[in-house]
């Protein structure tokens, strides 16, 4: 009687377990699809790439989608140092690009995203070759902070930091 006791209490404590198991496995749910759902069009590496491509046209218009409107946003830039609105870096960097004939950027293997509810914080080392309009040609890395917020159903850019090692910039020819 005994081992049978032992035997029923070993069936009940293994079939516990199983059933314990199988009740905690993820399953296809109505809420992994909005979580999914959710995440579709979240910034991602492939977006951190498109807005380069759309600098790479050397017209502003081309990534103004990208970017929140307004003077609250502060966009801190290689040259000149700080824009105070999206407004004022298309203006102020359609002077900067005019000395270019061409510009290639690409986001580089580094890339990381975070999400934290309605804002998307992403860092990536870009490398760019480039072509003045002088004929002289560049490349190098540079450093690029962005952050999106979720305004309506769009990832808006509200604020973006690149910058350049010192490294580099003491490499760099007088006068840049």
């Amino acid at each position: 009687m005994r081992n049978f006791l032992w035997i029923g209490f070993l069936l009940l404590v293994v079939s516990s377990v199983g059933f314990a198991q199988e009740a905690t496995q993820e399953k296809p749910s109505a809420a992994k699809a909005t979580k999914k759902a959710e995440r579709a069009g979240v910034p991602d590496k492939n977006l951190m790439q498109k807005i380069w491509d759309g600098w790479g046209t050397l017209d502003p218009a081309n990534v103004a989608k990208f970017y929140a409107k307004g003077p609250e946003h502060v966009f801190f830039d290689i040259a000149p140092l700080k824009y105070n609105s999206w407004e004022e870096y298309q203006e102020g960097v359609k002077k900067v690009l005019a000395s270019f004939q061409s510009i290639q950027a690409t986001v580089n293997g580094d890339a990381r995203l975070h999400r934290n509810g309605k804002l998307v914080w992403g860092t990536a080392t870009v490398h760019h070759e480039d072509a003045m309009k002088d004929g002289t040609k560049g490349q190098g890395d540079f450093r690029w902070t962005v952050i999106w917020e979720k305004t309506g159903k769009d990832w808006l850019i509200v604020h973006e930091h690149i910058s350049e090692p010192l490294a580099a910039l003491e490499k760099a020819p007088q006068g840049q």
